[in-house]
């Protein structure tokens, strides 16, 4: 039976209340109403196998139960099977949905279930044979922002959550397009995403939409992948006035890739700005991805990182605390798939979070 709703600001503040030995701390961040923890758990990692299947889905009931609220995953993540592990772990829980922040993102061609023996042809019989996709919106081989493609991906994604609404549709990877596209093309193709991603607010499939990236906000001015937050913020405001529903945006962050934090490359109303400032700025929600650096940062950190890290055990709740205490951050994603990494990672939600001074002393500005 499909979970009904999605994540209201009565729901996400009444499960703060029940987490208030966390809240009382640390005071989770939110947007358009919504409170959300500052940690959230990720699904990205793993084989696309059954056993993987069942080891997430205790995951998510022991982050759900811990005070996490906020779940991330994308339609590509282990050939589909992330969104279906999270679908069947929303309908066992006891969580009412009004407490839950699913966010999921659209823009790789996904396999389903596990990768295909000749992937070609499974591309051509799937997107293209189905008349789904043009091969002239691909580009690097698997990558569509295409609002054909993209209405699809999000009746696929429902169906694999098990949800009527999804809280946080994303476009996945946007910059990719630029590896083929000039500029003003790329700017072109992300305007029809908008349009198509307002529809789906309007039909009440989403709730709100924004873009995860991994290069395209950390990259220099001019380089090649680079993106204008303001840019993307006119065309919302094109598209959907006033009231439009680009609220998001989903970047690399962590003591390996602090560049949302430090580096000065976006410009918002003729003001240099670094991403986190440039997100505030324009009133959306800044949400930090890889920020274990897929494990590399669990262990072995240098000693005088662990010296400005207080209260802590190990060091991957070191690279958590530093994250979710980042100003900007509003919630920290870790990939977590073992019951025993939630339960590790999560104890930062007692702290209080650090204070700049130690966030500038880690990665100075």
């Amino acid at each position: 039976m499909t979970v009904g709703r999605h994540a209201t600001p009565e729901g996400t503040a009444a499960y703060a209340a029940n987490h208030s030995r966390h809240a009382a701390a640390d005071p989770p961040g939110g947007f358009d109403g919504l409170t959300l923890s500052s940690v959230g758990i990720g699904t990205y990692l793993g084989p696309s196998d059954t056993v993987t299947d069942r080891i997430y889905e205790a995951a998510l009931a022991r982050a759900l139960d811990l005070g996490c609220n906020v779940i991330d995953t994308a339609i590509n993540y282990r050939c589909q099977r992330s969104e279906r592990a999270i679908g069947r772990a929303l309908a066992e829980t006891k969580i009412p949905r009004e407490q839950i922040v699913v966010a999921t993102k659209g823009g790789y061609i996904p396999y389903d279930g596990e990768p295909p023996a000749d992937p070609a042809a499974y591309f051509r019989q799937t997107f293209v044979s189905s008349g789904l996709v043009d091969p002239h919106d691909v580009v690097s081989g698997s990558h569509c922002l295409a609002p054909r493609f993209l209405l699809h991906q999000i009746e696929r994604s429902l169906a694999n959550l098990n949800l009527a609404c999804i809280d946080v549709y994303c476009l996945h990877n946007p910059e990719t397009q630029l590896e083929e596209l000039p500029a003003d093309g790329f700017y072109d193709r992300m305007r029809a995403a908008f349009e198509t991603l307002e529809g789906r607010v309007g039909a009440g499939q989403i709730r709100r939409y924004g873009i995860a990236t991994w290069n395209g906000l950390r990259a220099s001015p001019g380089a090649a992948g680079f993106m204008s937050l303001e840019r993307l913020m006119t065309l919302a405001r094109e598209v959907g006035g006033d009231r439009h529903h680009f609220r998001v945006v989903q970047l690399p962050y962590s003591l390996a890739m602090p560049e949302a934090y430090t580096r000065k490359n976006q410009t918002v109303g003729g003001t240099l700005m670094t991403p986190l400032e440039a997100a505030a700025a324009l009133n959306l929600y800044a949400v930090g991805s890889a920020v274990l650096y897929q494990n590399r940062l669990a262990q072995d950190l240098p000693r005088e990182i662990r010296a400005r890290v207080p209260g802590v055990e190990t060091d991957a709740q070191r690279a958590v605390q530093f994250a979710r205490s980042t100003p900007g951050i509003g919630t920290a994603l870790v990939g977590m798939k073992q019951v025993s990494h939630v339960e590790e990672n999560l104890r930062v939600l007692d702290l209080a979070p650090l204070d700049s001074v130690d966030i500038n002393a880690l990665v100075p500005r």
